[in-house]
């Protein structure tokens, strides 16, 4: 080997040869880690990930490789790589430490990117909020309202409370409450808002609209109409069941009371 160096480097002969070495392997190491990165990507997509996770895992997995590269071309060049392991292991730790909430968060992205409980576009209610899904991040996920507003919820606050989905079945039942005069015909007036129900454009014909008697009030029968929609069509299904419904009982001679207060005199 001393023959391959001139006299002047052959002092230097260990650590030039162990410089070359270590940048075949980073190089190597380099070129593998891109490899693995595009290997894990279409793994990934071909598991039907979400692509911002699976993005993300691919990196974490190029960046070990890379990494491994690196300490094993250190230790060509007489780095000693078990302290500067111990160190990465330490800072790591403390990072760890200090972003604990945030990791929290990132942890329920994962989760809420694997597992699908909604997904872009969805209408939900997530920790006590209401919207559209228009993004769902690692760490928060955004949510657009019918007011247009735009509410960023935090992963964490998503999966450690109840999930709604209101798109996901395709239809909803809706609740309408009616309430009907003392000494009406019930079975007249159940039958008035069924086919009522049946002649809005939005109300779905399969489930069919019912009604149930929910109880007698302090001032009416009180019944709840249940008129099935697209979830597209839900809130406009409503507006124009309440409608309809007015409009019928009216026609129908059928009163809808308000609230009322019988006072008593004593003698």
């Amino acid at each position: 080997m001393t023959d391959l160096f001139p006299e002047f480097l052959q002092p230097y002969e260990g650590l030039i040869v162990g410089a070359a070495t270590a940048l075949i392997i980073f190089i190597l190491g380099w070129i593998a880690s891109k490899w693995v990165y595009a290997l894990c990507l279409r793994a990934a997509r071909r598991a039907d990930v979400d692509e911002a996770l699976a993005r993300f895992l691919s990196a974490i997995a190029q960046y070990a490789v890379l990494a491994f590269a690196v300490i094993a071309s250190l230790s060509k060049v007489g780095v000693p790589t078990t302290s500067l392991v111990a160190l990465l292991g330490a800072a790591g730790l403390a990072v760890g430490l200090a972003l604990q909430g945030n990791l929290g968060h990132f942890a329920s992205g994962v989760m809420l990117l694997l597992f699908r409980p909604f997904t872009i576009g969805d209408k939900v209610r997530v920790a006590g909020e209401d919207g559209q899904v228009k993004e769902i991040g690692l760490f928060a996920s955004t949510l657009g309202t019918p007011s247009n507003e735009v509410k960023i919820v935090p992963n964490g606050s998503i999966t450690s409370d109840v999930i709604v989905n209101y798109t996901a079945q395709g239809t909803l039942r809706g609740g309408i409450a009616v309430g009907i005069a003392y000494g009406s015909d019930v079975q007249r007036a159940m039958e008035v808002m069924i086919d009522t129900c049946k002649r809005v454009d939005t109300v779905l014909p399969d489930p069919a609209p019912s009604v149930n008697f929910a109880g007698f009030g302090a001032s009416s029968l009180d019944f709840e109409v249940r008129p099935w929609a697209t979830s597209d069509d839900y809130l406009g299904m409503l507006h124009a069941a309440r409608i309809a419904l007015y409009d019928a009982l009216n026609e129908a001679g059928i009163d809808i009371p308000f609230d009322q207060i019988v006072v008593h005199q004593a003698a």
